[in-house]
């Protein structure tokens, strides 16, 4: 049984095997053999990179259906605040909320207002000090995952906060029992998702066993039959319940000034976040508390399963935040202590090891810098690995031969013709 889930899936009929997504994987998960890309499942952290850069579509996200809520008896939506920038012209985020329950859902409860408890909490933690700084947000899911297989030495100083859909979803859950008298399976709660990083979250989180959340369903998914419902909404329901706080974790930079100081940092795009992660690893960012960051471009609004242009989208969710107040959401009493992680985040050593016996292990090390030094060093992806390191290793691994170098290859055949040609 595989241990990984994993949301990203690879139409292997779509598949040109042109290299494309190799090239953009951060973490160096894809490879390329036959003429058609593989996921190496083990690396995956399911950004959706490979979905974006794909020209021929052979990359998706699975996520529920509409008609996949019909399975409870009470359906609650959580849409992400990412959904409000959506749609031009939106001055009233309650009408987005009763379009969701035109649509079929029986309540809406807004991620926005467990993110603006999470910022809260954040604030307490920090002023504390009893967490390790600077403090990284645990918010995305695919830096989470990325810090869990790049960079192990982090996993410290990301932020043991359940991320704003998971303490959404248990309050919308808990809310939802105490109103109706139904049981919590009875309940279907169902996050609107901007990326495919939070689908898999949901089925494997990583900060407890299970998740609060029984499926996320694509914004791309839910936008036509949305859009039309709130063209034809004759009344508004008067739903929302949060404030610019919560409303702001959309974009890249809202949820560290929504912790109210000027010691934060805010990165977005999953280059930038590494770039950032690595100065991190080195110890070369000092004097800063917590720092924030967005695999996406832009933020969440820039997730692969949006569908507005990312700077648009964060356009308008700076002109919707002008009419909402500061915070309309604040923890209770000894609420942190039921926000925080039942699991420590640690690193995955399985992903490279090369073998259980370390001195196999230490000698297919060898052997693979010993590869790797006669290698062109091109990283030019034609052997079907993203690097030339990837290729020396995907080779001791024997799941690759030298052959697979085109420039080797050529080298070989331009060796035996010169050696022919000396013969004539």
């Amino acid at each position: 049984m595989n241990k990984y889930f994993h949301s990203v899936e690879l139409e292997a009929d779509l598949c040109c095997g042109c290299t494309n997504c190799l090239k953009r994987c951060p973490t160096e998960a894809i490879r390329v053999h036959g003429g058609k890309a593989k996921i190496l499942s083990e690396r995956c952290i399911d950004c959706g990179e490979c979905i974006r850069i794909c020209p021929h579509h052979a990359k998706k996200a699975h996520t529920s259906t509409l008609e996949e809520i019909q399975g409870y008896k009470y359906k609650v939506a959580i849409p992400a605040p990412a959904l409000f920038g959506q749609f031009n012209r939106l001055d009233n985020v309650d009408i987005v909320l009763t379009g969701l329950k035109k649509i079929g859902f029986d309540d809406v409860f807004e991620v926005s207002r467990g993110a603006e408890l999470v910022s809260e909490a954040t604030r307490k933690l920090i002023k504390e000090n009893k967490l390790n700084k600077p403090i990284i947000s645990s918010a995305c899911p695919a830096v989470v995952r990325l810090i869990k297989t790049r960079f192990p030495e982090l996993c410290d100083n990301v932020m043991p906060l359940k991320a704003p859909m998971e303490v959404t979803a248990r309050i919308a859950r808990r809310e939802a029992m105490k109103k109706t008298g139904l049981s919590s399976e009875e309940i279907g709660v169902f996050f609107i998702t901007p990326c495919p990083a939070k689908v898999t979250e949901i089925h494997s989180p990583n900060y407890s066993e299970s998740s609060a959340v029984d499926g996320a369903i694509a914004i791309s998914k839910i936008y036509p039959e949305l859009t039309l419902a709130m063209d034809h909404l004759t009344e508004v329901e008067n739903i929302s319940q949060s404030g610019l706080i919560g409303i702001g974790w959309a974009t890249s930079g809202g949820e560290a000034a929504a912790m109210l100081g000027d010691k934060y940092l805010a990165a977005d795009g999953i280059e930038n976040v590494i770039r950032v992660l690595e100065e991190l690893e080195d110890e070369h960012i000092r004097d800063v508390e917590f720092i924030e960051l967005n695999a996406c471009s832009g933020g969440c609004v820039g997730g692969v399963l949006t569908v507005e242009n990312p700077y648009v989208a964060r356009a308008r969710i700076s002109t919707l935040r002008k009419y909402l107040p500061v915070s309309m959401n604040h923890l209770e009493e000894d609420q942190i202590s039921k926000m925080m992680w039942e699991n420590e985040l640690e690193y995955d050593a399985d992903i490279y090891r090369l073998d259980e016996d370390i001195v196999k292990a230490m000698s297919m090390m060898s052997e693979m810098e010993g590869i790797l030094a006669g290698l062109p060093g091109l990283d030019c992806g034609s052997c079907g690995a993203p690097t030339c390191r990837a290729m020396a290793e995907d080779m001791v691994r024997g799941k690759a031969k030298e052959s697979d170098c085109i420039h080797r290859l050529k080298a070989k055949i331009q060796n035996v013709y010169d050696q022919l040609k000396n013969t004539i």
